[in-house]
């Protein structure tokens, strides 16, 4: 099916592994020109999840500058080249269940992930009249190599797993076609979204 993404500008961030990588690969084969960024000290791998009791300041704000800072910096960035173009476009921001469900120990990143939901309405109530969409996607646990190493132990897994209906978590490809389709002119009229790729764990 054509998305109706080639010749068109795609800027990838997180591009070095897992769902950025990905995405940059299927937009690349979709005919996009694709600019690539990876994340190098600001890694999600290394972010820590602690009980509220003992977030720090400095897990506090490590998981605002890589969760939310870095977001809105590079999506300034896109918005307004494609402002001083006249450019329609689109801006799509990966987010998470936990933006909408609370998960024990992870404090500091539901609530950073909370802020890129309303970030994305936000944006895309002030871009719309320029023509530029923005939206989220809202994903349970990604099968990427972090997510494996998360998630290999079967009782943690199972415990999660019992909260999905479809009962698997997600893979790659998952979110990736996600991303795409919102991306796309597909979704021409949908701005101000957020799409949960989650297995149906938020209706349950």
């Amino acid at each position: 099916m054509d998305l109706g993404l080639a010749g068109r500008r795609a800027l990838v961030t997180g591009a070095g592994k897992g769902i950025g990588r990905s995405t940059a690969l299927a937009l690349h084969a979709a005919g996009a020109r694709v600019v690539a960024v990876s994340r190098t000290q600001a890694d999600l791998d290394s972010l820590v999840h602690e009980p509220f009791l003992e977030v720090t300041k400095e897990a506090c704000d490590r998981s605002f500058d890589v969760n939310l800072r870095a977001v809105i910096q590079v999506s300034q960035i896109v918005a307004r080249g494609l402002v001083a173009r006249g450019t329609p476009g689109a801006i799509v921001h990966v987010s998470s269940q936990a933006s909408q469900r609370a998960l024990t120990n992870h404090t500091v990143y539901c609530s950073t992930k909370g802020a890129i939901d309303m970030l994305t309405k936000v944006m895309a109530l002030e871009l719309g009249p320029h023509k530029i969409r923005v939206n989220a996607v809202n994903p349970t646990v990604v099968m990427t190599p972090m997510g494996q190493v998360n998630w290999s132990d079967p009782q943690k897994a199972k415990a999660m797993l019992d909260r999905i209906p479809l009962g698997q978590f997600a893979e790659v490809e998952h979110v990736v076609d996600s991303i795409l389709f919102l991306l796309s002119d597909r979704s021409g009229m949908t701005t101000g979204s957020t799409l949960p790729v989650d297995g149906g764990f938020l209706a349950a």
